[in-house]
């Protein structure tokens, strides 16, 4: 159990350092479980907290996530345990999908060489592609431009306000966040939203016969 919480906290240190001086992107503190006795509770401390292990540290997690290298170095020697969050609508946008979706979606998508951004899985069962910052904005109108106005899919796209949590972040007792496609490259340029998006539509609509549980958009 110890040597196991020791990789688990070597593989966020770098993980974090990897995203604040290689990538530039901000992060953030998220939440992580603690044993007490035979049972595990979220180190937010609430008795009745609703998503354990899964949840922001920091209330104003927003205004406070860095992409400096000493601030975050700081952070996490005080807190180690702590999963990387990281904020959407500033380095970078995600659209999440079903996993079967985004499968679908990405071998399509590699197929006809479609330049692609990172893409990352968690153990809830979703893809989320990154996109270059303001498809959150611009999901409605091009979606209507594609003739998904009244579909109804199983696709959420997180810009300004939302955030995601980063590989390889446990999340609560689901499993760890894994890259399907790391990032590659400290400038790499992120696809625009509207490259993917016809495809990831799709393949939503496929996902299901009555097309999935509604669009969902980030707050």
């Amino acid at each position: 159990m110890l040597g196991t919480r020791r990789r688990t906290r070597t593989a966020l240190w770098q993980a974090v350092s990897e995203y604040v001086e290689q990538r530039h992107w901000p992060v953030t503190q998220g939440t992580y479980l603690v044993r007490d006795g035979r049972s595990t509770r979220c180190s937010c401390g609430r008795t009745t907290c609703a998503a354990p292990g899964m949840h922001p540290a920091d209330p104003q997690w927003s205004s406070r996530a860095t992409d400096a290298p000493a601030a975050a170095r700081y952070l996490w020697s005080q807190s180690p345990d702590s999963t990387v969050v990281l904020p959407t609508g500033r380095a970078f946008d995600a659209i999440s999908v079903p996993r079967h979706a985004g499968r679908r979606a990405l071998v399509r998508l590699e197929r006809m060489g479609t330049p692609l951004g990172p893409v990352l899985a968690t153990p809830n069962g979703r893809f989320f592609f990154l996109v270059a910052p303001g498809a959150a904005r611009e999901l409605p109108h091009l979606l209507y431009q594609m003739g998904w106005d009244d579909a109804e899919l199983d696709l959420r796209c997180h810009g300004a306000g939302d955030y995601i949590f980063a590989p390889p972040s446990p999340l609560g007792l689901l499993g760890a966040a894994e890259w399907i496609r790391p990032p590659d490259g400290e400038d790499a340029a992120l696809p625009e939203a509207r490259l993917l998006l016809g495809t990831l539509a799709y393949s939503c609509h496929r996902n299901s016969p009555r097309a999935g549980n509604g669009l969902w958009l980030a707050s």
